[in-house]
């Protein structure tokens, strides 16, 4: 077989060179939210009618000629505002209209595209001021957050490898191939202090390092895209949104473990997740930037792409390793640890799509620049799912050490009533780390959100659900909600998790409808902390945290 020897730089300017003609770029969000709303129709509707407005569309950039006066439409993946969905941005305007039905977009191209004018009604309104925000930079959901890791989601074509390229992609993963040795891609990492950001935030440097030094003929990186948490949608929106980027973050791993072969575990209700990640690996191997002897190296690597079956404890990673040797999937006793003795015996890596999709940036720009966010213990950003009783839900990304109080009065604007009205007064508390994680209450509202400071007070980042509530929540009926998803994801294997959350349950509900005493609360706190304690895996051992 010919080894393909991919010009990154020629891409590039190949690229920026055909985008100097396109006058206006349209981008219609096509994440899963927004699909469901109809962007699909949207999409086709200003593809036909720009043709009929006589305009020059394209769909790509592989064109040959063209007017100076060319009109770019394209899909991305989540732009993060999901209840606004469908969201369509047009650039260089810096326009963002909420909210787009198909019957919106023939005054959109008459009035925006022709005329240079707002569509005023299509424009997000600020729910404290009631005032129309022309773009990101006037939207407080965007504007006060930073999307570091999130930066190209929602904005590039996840379907587009040159344009990835274009942005410097796969440049980390050449640099990290051609120029670095295994130790110096681990100990960059290292450096940087990045920490898993799938919810137990082991720092993946030491993670890498662990599996490197492991004799073996064979290797395996695995990334776990098994998102289960109740209102969590971050990994998905990665993949997404950005494909390229988690490829990417998987190679460079492989270099830094000496590994030959990647996995990507995604759960089977990610339908369009799996098929731009399945796109993104065959437009990468078609290039040459996944296979053999990549870049011109003796370094070869590529990966396979395998859905779950939908079971919240595949999310554990020898669970997960049991699902793809074609076993039930079941958590085993550690040690030995994946690093010593994970897929198929061989020496493993397991990160998760947001750790894997920082991966590239920490490489191309220096652990020095990532570890100018966040604080000395937690460096870096952390995606997190809002919804709950806030007037903004959706996709965010802050600094470690934001404050509660900053994520959800400012970019979540609010904490909203049983009546739609906004109350800050109204908050009575934050579920943070889904399942697996507890309440955050007032007190808790100026708590740096990191690692090391939610530890310490019993909470946990989880894999990043933020759930608001108001003061109208029963807490009660929120700790059964969650007790019956872990009931009911128990694999069963151990006595502790799969009796135990069953009788918790049947205590909540005793609670709830009116049959329990003061002994009650007893029995709950002496059970929560036996299944603690007995339960295999994460799953029940964090199953009481909600209790």
């Amino acid at each position: 077989m010919k080894t393909l020897l991919v010009d990154l730089d020629a891409i590039k300017n190949d690229y920026i060179e055909k985008s100097k003609v396109v006058k206006r770029r349209i981008i219609v969000c096509a994440g899963t939210g927004c699909i469901a709303n109809g962007s699909g129709k949207v999409f086709n509707k200003f593809e036909s009618y720009i043709k009929e407005k006589g305009l020059d569309l394209i769909l790509d950039l592989s064109f040959e000629k063209h007017s100076n006066d060319v009109v770019h439409l394209t899909e991305s993946g989540c732009q993060g505002f999901c209840q606004m969905g469908p969201l369509v941005d047009i650039e260089p305007d810096g326009i963002l209209y909420v909210g787009v039905k198909e019957n919106d977009v023939v005054e959109i191209v008459n009035e925006t595209l022709l005329n240079n004018k707002l569509v005023d009604r299509l424009l997000y309104a600020d729910p404290k001021t009631h005032e129309h925000c022309k773009g990101h930079k006037e939207i407080n959901f965007y504007a006060k957050q930073h999307r570091f890791v999130l930066k190209q989601c929602g904005m590039v074509d996840p379907n587009d490898i040159n344009e990835y390229i274009a942005l410097d992609g796969y440049s980390a993963a050449k640099k990290a191939i051609l120029e670095m040795t295994d130790k110096e891609v681990c100990d960059e990492i290292l450096s940087s202090g990045l920490r898993g950001r799938g919810g137990g935030g082991f720092p993946t440097g030491k993670k890498w390092e662990l599996t490197r030094v492991q004799k073996s003929d064979d290797k395996y990186v695995i990334c776990n895209g098994d998102e289960g948490d109740p209102g969590a949608f971050m990994d998905r929106s990665f993949m997404e949104g950005n494909p390229h980027s988690v490829l990417e973050g998987m190679m460079i791993a492989a270099k830094g473990i000496g590994g030959n072969k990647g996995y990507i575990y995604v759960r089977l209700e990610y339908p369009l997740a799996v098929r731009r990640i399945k796109k993104a690996a065959e437009d990468a191997r078609k290039m040459g930037i996944l296979g053999e002897n990549i870049f011109g190296s003796n370094f070869s690597f590529d990966v396979e792409i395998m859905e779950g079956a939908g079971a919240f404890v595949c999310g554990e990673e020898t669970a997960l390793m049991g699902s793809i040797e074609g076993k039930r999937g079941m958590p085993n006793p550690k040690p030995p640890f994946p690093a010593q003795k994970g897929l198929w015996g061989k020496p493993t890596v397991i990160n998760n799509v947001e750790t894997l999709a920082t991966i590239p940036i920490i490489v191309r720009d220096g652990a020095h620049k990532f570890r100018e966010l966040g604080n000395v213990t937690s460096p870096g950003t952390k995606t997190f799912a809002l919804t709950g009783h806030v007037a903004n839900t959706g996709l965010i990304e802050v600094p470690f050490g934001t404050t509660l109080r900053e994520i959800i009065f400012n970019i979540g604007g609010g904490v909203t009533t049983k009546e739609g009205k906004i109350d800050n007064d109204a908050f009575k508390a934050v579920q943070i780390g889904g399942p697996s994680g507890g309440c955050l209450t007032k007190e808790h509202l100026d708590l740096p959100l990191d690692f090391d400071s939610l530890g310490k007070i019993g909470a946990m980042i989880g894999s990043g659900g933020l759930v608001v509530m108001n003061n109208q929540t029963c807490m009660v009926q929120m700790a059964k909600f969650f007790m019956t998803f872990t009931q009911n994801e128990s694999c069963g294997k151990c006595v502790l998790c799969r009796e135990g959350t069953k009788q918790m349950l049947a205590l909540l509900d005793d609670i709830t409808e009116g049959r329990a005493t003061i002994e009650t609360i007893d029995l709950l706190q002496k059970l929560a902390h036996a299944v603690k304690v007995g339960s295999l895996c994460g799953l029940g051992k964090t199953a009481p945290n909600p209790v």
